[in-house]
């Protein structure tokens, strides 16, 4: 590899709104992450409060920043890595299901979750942007969960520059199939990374998610996977590998840009 960089995702189990608990367990995680070479961690969707805590929405909402990003700071500054997670963020008069980027100087920067699923458009408040962040070693854009599905957010992303693209998730096991060929998808359409990063475990009896946390290269090719508990994986990724396979299939130059969204043309 010319370009190589190691970057892993946190697939865990979670306790229904034990902040304390969630942040020792992903904070531990992560910090096994770092010794095995990562420089970029994702942990999964809502994994400070776990994702089925309607009815403790408001008590369990922080601002950003606060106590979540500022433990994930620590731990960034301690390591030399970067976190992505989402907690429910309090802001604006609501609540928002916010995906962070942290580092070791600190928040980086935030995204809002536009593309709610199902009850969680009576949970949340949506976003309005989608910001890329360059951290130096890559251009980072993200997307949560539901997201996914949807390549209109991915090539918006790409677009602007991003050349991974981090989903950290709680998606639902009986859509696996959904989430295996979206992830990969995704990679291939926008000859980039993805980093789709699950949950494990069951909430409430109706809730069992997917697992099978996963990284992805630009060719559609998962490079490593998982189906257990509180388990880290990782991968070395090659950036110059972004570049080559947008010019063997050329469809970031090749899309119609008069034709699409107007966001496609910025």
């Amino acid at each position: 590899m010319s370009n190589p960089l190691k970057v892993a995702a946190v697939q865990m189990d979670c306790v229904l709104s034990d902040v304390p608990y969630n942040l020792q367990v992903a904070g531990g995680l992560a910090g096994i992450a770092a010794e095995m070479g990562a420089v970029v961690v994702l942990v999964p969707e809502l994994f400070d409060t776990g994702y089925r805590v309607e009815e403790n929405d408001h008590e369990l909402a922080t601002p950003i920043p606060g106590p979540t990003t500022d433990y994930m700071t620590v731990i960034c500054k301690k390591k030399k890595i970067f976190v992505i997670g989402t907690q429910i963020e309090r802001a604006n008069n609501g609540l928002y299901d916010t995906a962070f980027l942290t580092g070791p100087e600190g928040l980086v920067g935030i995204y809002r979750k536009i593309t709610l699923w199902g009850d969680e458009v009576n949970r949340f408040k949506t976003g309005d942007r989608y910001p890329v962040f360059d951290i130096g070693v890559c251009r980072i854009g993200l997307q949560i969960c539901y997201e996914i599905g949807f390549p209109e957010g991915a090539r918006i992303l790409t677009m602007q520059g991003a050349d991974v693209l981090a989903y950290p998730s709680a998606f639902g096991a009986s859509r696996q199939y959904a989430w295996d060929l979206a992830s990969r998808a995704r990679a291939l359409e926008n000859g980039c990374y993805v980093i789709a990063c699950n949950r494990f475990g069951r909430e409430r009896e109706e809730t069992v998610f997917a697992a099978n946390s996963r990284i992805v290269n630009p060719r559609g090719e998962v490079l490593a996977t998982s189906v257990g508990k509180n388990d880290v994986i990782m991968a070395e990724i090659d950036l110059d590998m972004v570049k080559r396979q947008r010019e063997e299939i050329p469809y970031l130059k090749d899309i119609r840009r008069d034709l699409v969204c107007d966001y496609y043309g910025k």
